[in-house]
């Protein structure tokens, strides 16, 4: 078993009014096999925990720790980060012009492993991650996310969580922008992974809708930047039904 910790975590960026603290003191630890739910308003710092676990220049850590398995992940270069088992499924995919997606997956599989997969093994299981996926097989000659719906471009996100089999995926708002039918193949994606890899999942998302088909066992309410509230996957149901209305009252 794996776990990846968070202590006391304070992130700010810079703008051009000054520093501003984004994150204020937030502490959270997930193991392998665990799905978390990270849920709250806009501007909560959901996002900006996401991009700092997966070491985006423009957070600064001004305090805390994130560490894996003990070790200091603060310290480790973005593909550092890749290699000792973290992955980023983005909330909005960048296109990569003139890189096609069989190139990509395959050198990023060496990049993260250290060895090239076998070509008859590693091809045999793209196949097969995109047929589950319901992913085009001519995509696999195309450049990377150029021309993709948004909901293409979500399903390659997971296409390369299933093949990168990663310790602990981070799911930055996977849900947005997905029709009811893109949802339920992207979620089957995620559970896959976590059965088949003992994946622990951080899932941020403004919405229930995705928890009916990835379902957390715990749920983490964010409000300006601290962690309001924790609970069970109750909690996510009366997020439902009451909104956020009371944690912003409170704040006020």
């Amino acid at each position: 078993m794996s776990t990846l910790e968070i202590k006391d975590l304070h992130v700010s960026i810079d703008t051009e009014q000054g520093e501003k603290e984004i994150l204020k003191g937030v502490t959270l630890t997930i193991k392998t096999g665990e799905t978390h739910a990270i849920m709250g308003p806009n501007g909560s710092g959901k996002s900006t925990l996401a991009a700092t676990i997966a070491g985006h220049p423009r957070y600064n850590v001004t305090s805390g720790t994130i560490t894996l398995d003990g070790e200091d992940v603060l310290e480790m270069s973005v593909d550092e980060r890749a290699k000792a088992g973290l992955f980023l499924a983005m909330q909005y995919p960048v296109e990569v012009p003139g890189v096609t997606m069989t190139n990509f997956l395959r050198t990023a599989k060496t990049a993260i492993d250290g060895e090239a997969p076998k070509l008859r093994t590693w091809t045999k299981d793209v196949k097969e991650a995109m047929s589950k996926l319901k992913i085009d097989a001519d995509f696999a000659g195309r450049n990377v996310n150029e021309g993709f719906s948004g909901g293409e471009k979500k399903r390659v996100e997971i296409l390369q969580l299933e093949l990168f089999k990663p310790k602990f995926a981070v799911l930055d708002e996977t849900d947005s922008g997905l029709d009811v039918d893109a949802l339920k193949v992207v979620s089957e994606g995620v559970n896959r992974a976590q059965e088949e890899n003992e994946m622990g999942t951080l899932l941020i998302t403004h919405y229930t809708r995705i928890l009916r088909y990835i379902k957390p066992e715990f749920v983490h309410v964010f409000v300006d930047g601290r962690v309001a509230e924790q609970g069970g996957p109750e909690l996510a149901d009366r997020l439902e039904e009451e909104g956020y209305d009371r944690y912003l009252n409170v704040k006020a």
